[in-house]
């Protein structure tokens, strides 16, 4: 219904009356309406992008999404190693060829993105070679910016065929991000997989769909 066919029949003054007392409740209504809106997805406003076709693996200091449409599968909880909060494996004939791994709390007097870097950065191994470190910013809650931030690290290594690698030798790739919840606890996030088996588009959507809690 019109503001004209509310003041219909009415003294010129309390037709201008009535049509700012209806443009009024408009701009209320619709106010209300966008908050609403907003109510109904503001959970997603602080959480990462998961590309289409990849899963999501869920811990107390983190989410992160892994390539389930390319092979990626959750490992259950009493298959894998206790310093693993989540695991997702790809395996081809036996052979793990992908691996998405979240730790938590792995070291000790870590405070920062920086101290947690560094510790993971010392675990991954004398047959790698570090590609780049660089400061990234995570989606999570606005009121703890510091858990926010984060670095990345990229590397390539080689295989040592234990455990259900591939071949010793065989030339891999990896990316890990570490940083610190917002309840302090030290986290490291890492994609392994077979050279050139996900590209550098990958490792940034894997990168990217990171939350941190």
């Amino acid at each position: 219904m019109s503001t004209r066919t509310w003041g219909a029949r009415r003294p010129r003054r309390r037709r201008t009356i009535t049509g700012a007392a209806v443009t009024a409740a408009v701009t209320a209504a619709a106010v209300a309406t966008a908050a609403v809106l907003l109510t109904g997805c503001g959970g997603d406003a602080d959480k990462a992008s998961v590309p289409e076709g990849w899963g999501t693996l869920e811990t107390g200091s983190l989410s992160v999404g892994y390539p389930k449409s390319e092979g990626y599968a959750e490992q259950p909880s009493a298959e894998r190693a206790k310093a693993n909060a989540a695991v997702a494996l790809k395996e081809e004939n036996g052979i793990r060829t992908g691996m998405v791994s979240v730790q938590l709390n792995f070291a000790t007097g870590v405070r920062d993105a920086a101290g947690a870097a560094a510790a993971a950065g010392a675990g991954i191994g004398l047959n790698s070679t570090r590609k780049a470190t660089d400061d990234v910013r995570l989606a999570g809650p606005e009121d703890a910016p510091e858990a926010r931030e984060a670095r990345r690290i990229d590397y390539d290594f080689t295989s040592d065929g234990q455990e259900d690698t591939p071949n010793r030798g065989t030339p891999m790739t990896g990316v890990l991000v570490a940083g610190v919840d917002s309840k302090g606890v030290p986290f490291v996030v890492r994609l392994n997989a077979v050279k050139d088996a996900v590209d550098a588009e990958d490792l940034d959507a894997f990168v990217g769909s990171i939350t941190v809690k």
